[in-house]
């Protein structure tokens, strides 16, 4: 069983904090009105990135791409990228949650029935009700419970709501 009551006791010397999570976006402006006007992001920044720069820190040869920068009031910038060259195949199995590699983003929320409500209202279909982690397989001590549902993004990217109260 994995208690988690200590959590904040952790230090490193090498990492201060989570910067930002990236998704390479088929259609950058649909999937920025989903974070936005579905989830709440707020755009802090929208450019185009061209240059040996970024061709030599992505190892890629003639990047031209645009990137929307999005936040919320805690946590890491999410940033959405587009690239017009060089373009790229989406591959298979990227919705599954058992596909290896980075799978998800999950967002804390206060109270996830109201934002699952107005998910709803936005067309999301989730995949399942509301679901419970057994305290029995994950404790976060003082008798917090976390309850979670997954969704997608309009590309197909795995997104959680998470919430943690006592007492559940």
């Amino acid at each position: 069983m994995l208690h988690f009551a200590d959590r904040h006791c952790y230090k490193t010397e090498m990492l201060e904090s989570f910067d930002h999570v990236c998704i390479v976006a088929e259609h950058i402006d649909k999937l920025a009105s989903f974070y936005t006007e579905a989830l709440g992001l707020q755009v802090t920044r929208r450019v185009n990135i061209s240059g040996p720069w970024i061709d030599e820190t992505v190892k890629l040869q003639n990047v031209e791409a645009e990137v929307i920068y999005l936040e919320l009031p805690a946590g890491p910038r999410l940033e959405l990228i587009q690239f017009a060259n060089p373009r790229a195949a989406k591959p298979n199995g990227l919705g599954e949650s058992n596909t290896p590699g980075l799978r998800h983003l999950a967002f804390r929320v206060a109270d996830i029935e109201q934002v699952m409500a107005r998910l709803k209202a936005a067309g999301v279909q989730f995949f399942s009700d509301v679901q419970r982690v057994p305290l029995q397989q994950v404790n976060y001590g003082g008798g917090v419970q976390k309850r979670l549902i997954y969704f997608q993004d309009p590309e197909g990217n795995l997104l959680e709501l998470c919430e943690y109260k006592p007492g559940q």
